[in-house]
């Protein structure tokens, strides 16, 4: 009998912020867990566990234990193709996501937003927008504590969920009431078979049960998605939102210097001065915000409020100080080719670039236009740069490699003039050298602050 008792577990691979969430919820429900983390589990989430009775391992992982589960939630950062994961799949154990797990015990509303870029920015929007509008309103998945936890420990509403690829690959049964679909660029391509079809599928997993009853929001300009969505049935409410055309129905569009932003029949105008957060990637995190708060029922006068007090997101465009005349901007959380675009275009001065990391198979040819025109010097922060120098050594006069934030910062500040701009956009992940990209930006502005 207690074989079968223990079948019955749910065991959890990895004992982060969304392992320890899940297995938080499952206790509280009485599902007998068991959590595996191959590493050393830190002192905040080792101590939970063991507050709440949780049986768990650390450093390694009991493959006989695991392979009894009846299901296995897997943290987004394991890959599905180690030999653990593959074992657990052949013997017919669902694999599954916290979110998909935590979404069984709540019948709160979630907006549910995805894309390669911009995924923060307009999750900490549209929770700043409801928040003030008097929600109970939880932001988790990519961001803050996780779903799991919440769900476990508070009553929201509503949750504004920011949901990567990985964590959809594991999600089934899960509909979101409200959809965002930012855009799809090349991104993580090393975890996805360097194949951008399979990584574009996964993001689209967002669409997944919807009905003509949830909303769609999506970035009509986005050269992928407009190709997805016109080959494909989508039964929920379309909202696209655009830049470059107007008249949409229901959507946002720009139409001079004023964004317009309509559902329901009702419209919302705001200028681009109003915005809080200026940049042309900024103006459709703003838009997807806008429609999605709209069909929350918020008031037009709250929106705009909201929108127009909102701060921005540290590690994204942040600007750190002014030395001697050179503006700092430290935008570590560019961890990919699409996100320095933006970043480097947003810039209307010279540019010392400061670029580099872990190279997730980058293709960076799309930036070598914006190099040639806006920046003057690269200063690689990384172990191997040897990619960086391949594809812009014939745009710039001069690349200086470094390995630590630091030296970055002093190499840059020695390129640059008064008047310029020293621009941290890694378009990398920052694991060779720092421990995740809020702490190479942290880094950064300690090193400009000893300036």
């Amino acid at each position: 009998m207690e074989n079968m008792k223990t079948k019955s577990e749910i065991v959890i691979l990895g004992g982060g912020e969304s392992g320890t969430g899940a297995a938080l919820l499952a206790r509280k429900k009485g599902i007998k867990v068991f959590l595996s983390d191959s590493n050393k589990i830190n002192i905040k989430h080792k101590s939970v566990l063991t507050h709440f009775d949780i049986e768990f391992e650390e450093g390694g992982h009991s493959p006989e234990r695991i392979l009894l589960a009846r299901e296995v939630i897997k943290s987004p950062g394991i890959p599905d193709d180690i030999p653990l994961i593959k074992t657990i799949r052949k013997k017919g154990i669902p694999v599954i996501s916290e979110i998909e797990f935590a979404a069984r015990f709540t019948s709160a509303k979630t907006i549910c937003i995805t894309g390669s870029n911009g995924k923060t920015t307009t999750a900490l929007l549209i929770h700043h927008i409801l928040k003030n509008a008097g929600l109970h309103v939880g932001l988790a998945g990519n961001i803050g504590e996780s779903f799991a936890w919440q769900v476990a420990t508070k009553a929201h509403d509503v949750y504004v969920l920011e949901i990567s690829s990985f964590q959809l690959d594991g999600m089934f049964g899960f509909k979101a009431d409200i959809a965002i679909l930012l855009n799809i660029t090349p991104d993580h391509l090393d975890r996805y078979n360097n194949d951008f079809g399979q990584y574009a599928a996964s993001k689209l997993r967002i669409l997944q049960n919807q009905t003509q009853n949830e909303a769609l929001i999506w970035c009509f300009d986005d050269p992928v998605l407009n190709k997805v969505m016109s080959n494909r049935k989508i039964a929920a409410k379309q909202y696209p939102f655009s830049i470059r055309r107007s008249g949409f129905k229901k959507g946002a569009y720009l139409k001079g210097k004023e964004i317009k932003i309509i559902s329901n029949k009702t419209e919302l105008t705001m200028t681009l001065e109003q915005l809080a957060l200026q940049g042309k990637h900024n103006i459709y995190n703003s838009m997807a915000a806008g429609i999605a708060t709209k069909l929350m029922d918020i008031r037009n006068e709250s929106i705009k409020q909201s929108l127009s007090d909102f701060h921005n997101v540290p590690h994204r465009l942040e600007y750190v100080s002014s030395v001697h005349g050179i503006t700092f901007i430290n935008d570590s959380k560019a961890t990919n080719v699409n996100a320095s675009w933006y970043a480097l275009e947003d810039m209307e001065k010279p540019v010392v670039w400061i670029a580099g990391g872990i190279d997730k198979g980058n293709d960076y040819e799309s930036l070598v236009p914006l190099v040639k025109e806006k920046v003057k010097a690269i200063v690689c922060l990384g172990k191997d740069n040897t990619h960086l120098h391949e594809v812009f050594g014939g745009s710039v006069d001069l690349m200086v490699d470094t390995v630590s934030a630091a030296g970055a910062v002093e190499a840059a500040y020695n390129l640059a003039r008064k008047g310029e701009i020293v621009l941290l956009s890694p378009a990398c992940a920052s694991f060779d050298l720092f421990e995740n990209y809020e702490d190479r930006g942290n880094q950064f502005k300690e090193a400009v602050k000893k300036l």
